[in-house]
């Protein structure tokens, strides 16, 4: 991998899994008695980044807790919200600006990621330095999503991505991400979507895709079944 950092976020207030998310923070719910967090994080261990921030709002003091209780033998750097959640693209932003590097790699933790997806990310690396572009999506085919429900959020033609009333691919959660992105951006509360958005209207936003069936923990009723399934 080029990419030596990566980014996790772990802000958000899991309002579709309540009442779970009331006292306990999306990323440490465990699927096969491992959380979502330390899975990611095993992933990014393995694709050989050698450091990560993730940031935090909501029930902050527990993902402290399970990272200074747990050993993962890699630098992780908590960096706050603050006093409101930023939303996506406002907590990428304010992690990227405590870092010195141009690229990063991207996560959520509310996918089950496991070692499958080794091989695509460091493909989906080498797409990117090789073509000098600003910012890739892991995309999958919504076939092979575990929630059927989930619509889909692009289209992949080549490997750009679109959008349109019939979209075939779900983003997997996981993107590098560039950031001369953010060079004009004056916000500070903002969703990476708008930024996705802008891209697509120039044609230039890219995706790469994942042949890995897909697991999501959309809501409460998708994390019981994938409990059940597991």
């Amino acid at each position: 991998m080029k990419i030596k950092t990566a980014l996790i976020l772990c802000a958000g207030l899991g309002k579709r899994l309540k009442p779970l998310t009331l006292e306990q923070p999306k990323p440490l719910l465990k699927l096969n008695n491992i959380t979502l967090l330390e899975n990611t994080i095993n992933l990014i261990k393995k694709l050989g980044i050698e450091k990560i921030l993730l940031n935090t709002y909501h029930l902050k003091n527990q993902i402290k807790n399970f990272l200074d209780n747990n050993k993962f033998n890699i630098p992780i750097d908590i960096i706050e919200d603050g006093e409101q959640v930023l939303d996506t693209g406002g907590g990428i932003m304010n992690m990227i600006n405590n870092s010195n590097e141009k690229n990063f790699l991207i996560f959520n933790p509310d996918t089950v990621w496991n070692l499958n997806y080794l091989e695509c990310i460091k493909k989906m690396d080498e797409f990117f330095a090789n073509n000098k572009i600003k910012n890739i999506l892991l995309v999958v085919n919504k076939k092979l999503s575990f929630d059927q429900q989930l619509n889909g959020d692009f289209n992949l033609e080549g490997n750009r991505l679109t959008k349109s009333t019939n979209n075939h691919y779900i983003y997997t959660g996981c993107q590098i991400f560039s950031r001369d992105l953010l060079n004009f951006n004056k916000k500070k509360f903002f969703s990476v979507t708008e930024i996705w958005n802008e891209l697509i209207e120039k044609n230039n936003l890219f995706g790469f895709e994942s042949n890995n069936k897909f697991s999501h923990v959309t809501n409460l009723e998708i994390y019981n079944q994938l409990l059940k399934d597991n």
